[in-house]
Order: C-alpha cells, then sequence, then structure tokens
C-alpha cells in the first residue's frame, strides 16, 4: 500500500469515526468462513457496519479525530473489526448472541458517546445500555403515569357515586 493509499484510508477512516458515536471494536480472528460470513449477515440485519482495519492506520485516525478516544487506541493490537452503529447497545447485543454459538468475537473496546470501555468484561454494561428511543418511551412512560392513575380514580369514583345515586333512588 503506497503512501497516498494510506492517507486515503486514513481520511475515509478519520470521516467515519466523526460521523459515528457508537465504536466497537472486536476481535473476530478464529471464526472460519461460515461463521464470518453469519456475523457479516447479522451485522447488516442489526444496521451495523462491519469492517476489518488495520490497528496503525486506525491509530492515525484516532489521533486525527477531534473525538478524545482515551484508552481505546491501546487495544489496537492484533486483529481488529470496527463496528459503527446508530444505536449504541446494538453491537453489544449483536456479540452477545454470537457468543452463544461460538466464543468470538472478543470485545477489545467501545466508544459510546464520549464513554471510553476497554475490555471484554464490559460487554454486558453495554448491552445494558438503553438506546435513545428507549429512553425516551421510559420517559413519556413515567409522565403518563400519573395521569393515568388520576384518570381512572376519576373514572371509578364516578361509577361508585352514581351506584350510590341510584341505590338511594330506588329506596
Amino acid at each position: 500500500m503506497t503512501r497516498e493509499e494510506k492517507a486515503i484510508v486514513i481520511e475515509d477512516l478519520t470521516a467515519q469515526l466523526a460521523e459515528n458515536a457508537n465504536i466497537y471494536l472486536a476481535d473476530i480472528s478464529g471464526l472460519d468462513a461460515v461463521a464470518t460470513a453469519n456475523l457479516r449477515r447479522a451485522c447488516f440485519k442489526a444496521n451495523i457496519k462491519l469492517a476489518v482495519v488495520k490497528n496503525t492506520l486506525l491509530a492515525k485516525a484516532m489521533e486525527a479525530s477531534d473525538k478524545e478516544f482515551g484508552e481505546l487506541p491501546g487495544v489496537l493490537k492484533g486483529n481488529t473489526s470496527m463496528m459503527l452503529s446508530e444505536t449504541g447497545n446494538a453491537p453489544a447485543k449483536l456479540i452477545k448472541d454470537f457468543r452463544k454459538k461460538s466464543q468470538k468475537p472478543l470485545l477489545k473496546g467501545a466508544f459510546i458517546s464520549e464513554a471510553v470501555y476497554i475490555g471484554d468484561e464490559n460487554l454486558e454494561a453495554l448491552v445494558n445500555i438503553k438506546s435513545k428511543e428507549e429512553v425516551i418511551g421510559d420517559i413519556i412512560g413515567l409522565l403518563q403515569s400519573p395521569a393515568k392513575n388520576v384518570i381512572s380514580g376519576l373514572k371509578s369514583g364516578g361509577g361508585k357515586l352514581a351506584g350510590i345515586l341510584k341505590t338511594l333512588s330506588e329506596k
């Protein structure tokens, strides 16, 4: 690969890092062709972009990026695959589900909305991160709960009052 080609790849990686708030680095080495194809297919279905990257080029792209990746460039050893997603927990869920069939992929690290997670032991925490849509749904549910309680109280109270009046009028 010539210097010009490397510069183009670094520029492309820097643009991808800038565009995505959720970046996962995983090790998928050791997967056979069928398992790799299944992983790529699962990523496509989950709207996750999967790319195998060169560590040195990704490290240079991280340096050139405006984002602060902290200790994340330190995990760039061995085979590295980059997973980009709109949803913060989608790649973690995919990795967890895929591990039910094999030992790989291993999570090297993740960058989720300005937070850096290093190591495979953080996979469970990343799976439990709620997406923006889930948080909005929870907030709406919490906001609707008191109103629903008041409305149901008024409805049930009205029914009881009508029953009492009917009983009194019959006597």
